[in-house]
């Protein structure tokens, strides 16, 4: 059986959605606000289908913020599930914001292990994150599981393969192409030339590993194969020119004039939703959400306790506070592994005791949330210890500058742990970046980082290369 999701990437992703909810929040709400628009509307078009909303699952949530809208434009009462806790409780701070007096439940969870009861939801919605499976039909098979009969599986802005393409190379958002690559993309002819989804390059650095196979045809497979009735929205791209022409002249040559068949040239996002098979009643609500949860561990009833407020399971030894709004329901081994605090073999430069970890070469913490770094110079140390037996990677997380600030210069890193070279890249487009790279067997390591050429911004005298966010170490998989 193929895996749904290695647990690299699970980490990946609990590390991404921090650094993008959390290190810039306005310009991530300007961005919620304008995904809720869209999909809001999507979803008014769908109405006579999706009938009965409460109680609703969004799965992959990362902020929560579809979910707000879930609650307080359609009044519905549901669930925010996301793998990462923190985005979903930083994510309360935009009923602040935008002055939303509902919220959903937060849950922090695994979407091939939901901890909800067998037949649960009326309606289970997931935007952007379907992809992110190299199995996505257990993720189908895991949300008709939580469905109740005759409920509504939503999910939007899921890649379609294109077919006209050269598939030549990963290419990465508009604002950190190059100038000839943003002329192709204007004209519309970029897409004939990279390999996927424009923009999946930054994820894909992250650790995020996308799956990207799918064309329409066979996401219309998946969904025959597990829902009785659908209905889609086909969005095909036609940025520039050379999209438009090629757009519309799958219109004409498809014989329902409908966009299948330019779905198929170009590829684009699906929005598709999806029924259960069966009829009845919808789950109770009544505030008393605990009753449709279940263990993540044993899958038992859980119960909350009404002093503290924390869920703990009916048969087994788990248990789950409500930490700021977010109750974590991830089994209970990963629970450890994804949210290991401060840690030994961690450097996170988020948490305030990182500091006792760096050795020379840093200089001041700067940043906000789950976005605070360090500048360095030619030269930085830190020190780390295993707490894991086995094979391990040094992870390093950072930012490049642009070319304005490096003199046009190609930046090259390299990492030694313990004296010994681990490796040795070369950073040639700005923006987020994560290096990877096997340490030999030891108890503890002593991680220097070189990176030239070294550059400066008057009046500031410091000198500066790249900056760090994160040094730890990982299992090798």
């Amino acid at each position: 059986m193929t895996e749904a999701q290695a647990f690299s990437v699970k980490r990946a992703q609990v590390e991404f959605h921090n650094f993008a909810s959390l290190g810039e929040p306005q310009r991530a709400r300007d961005v919620y606000a304008a995904e809720n628009v869209r999909r809001g509307s999507i979803l008014r078009q769908h109405l006579d289908f999706v009938s009965v909303m409460t109680p609703f699952l969004e799965i992959g949530a990362n902020a929560g913020h579809s979910s707000y809208m879930m609650c307080n434009e359609f009044g519905a009462d549901g669930f925010a599930l996301d793998i990462s806790a923190d985005s979903l409780r930083h994510g309360a701070s935009l009923q602040e914001a935008w002055g939303l007096e509902r919220a959903p439940v937060r849950i922090a969870g695994d979407a091939v292990n939901l901890p909800f009861a067998d037949g649960s939801m009326k309606m289970v919605l997931a935007f952007q994150m379907l992809s992110q499976f190299l199995d996505i039909e257990r993720v189908f098979i895991e949300v008709k599981r939580v469905l109740a009969p005759g409920g509504v599986f939503f999910f939007s802005e899921e890649p379609m393969r294109r077919a006209l393409s050269l598939r030549l190379y990963r290419c990465p958002y508009y604002d950190t192409m190059k100038p000839w690559e943003r002329v192709l993309h204007d004209w519309g002819l970029l897409g004939f030339l990279v390999r996927d989804v424009i923009g999946a390059h930054q994820e894909e650095s992250f650790g995020i590993r996308q799956n990207h196979r799918n064309y329409f045809d066979d996401w219309d497979r998946l969904i025959r194969k597990h829902f009785v009735a659908h209905q889609y929205e086909l969005f095909v791209p036609d940025r520039g020119w050379g999209e438009r022409v090629v757009k519309l002249a799958g219109k004409y040559s498809d014989p329902e004039r409908s966009w299948k068949t330019a779905a198929r040239w170009l590829g684009g996002t699906l929005s598709a939703f999806c029924r259960k098979e069966g009829a009845g009643t919808a789950p109770g609500w009544a505030g008393r959400f605990e009753e449709l949860l279940r263990c993540p561990d044993c899958h038992a009833a859980l119960r909350r306790d009404a002093g503290t407020d924390a869920l703990h399971c009916a048969a087994c030894s788990y248990s789950a506070g409500n930490e700021g709004g977010v109750y974590n329901l991830l089994p209970s081994e990963e629970r450890r592994e994804l949210y290991p605090g401060d840690r030994a073999d961690i450097i996170d430069f988020s948490l305030a005791e990182h500091a006792a970890k760096l050795g020379e070469g840093w200089h001041g913490v700067e940043g906000v949330f789950g976005n605070k770094f360090r500048w360095m110079g030619a030269r930085a140390k830190a020190r780390l210890r295993r707490v894991h037996e086995g094979p391990a990677m040094i992870r390093v997380r950072g930012h490049a500058p642009g070319p304005e600030l490096t003199g046009g210069k190609v930046l090259r890193v390299g990492i030694r742990a313990n004296g010994q070279s681990v490796g040795e890249w070369a950073l040639e487009r700005q923006g987020l970046f994560v290096l990877e790279a096997p340490v030999a067997d030891a108890g503890e390591y002593e991680v220097e980082i070189e990176v030239s050429p070294v550059w400066r911004v008057q009046p500031d005298v410091r000198d500066l290369t790249v900056n760090i966010s994160m040094i730890r170490l990982v299992p090798r998989e």
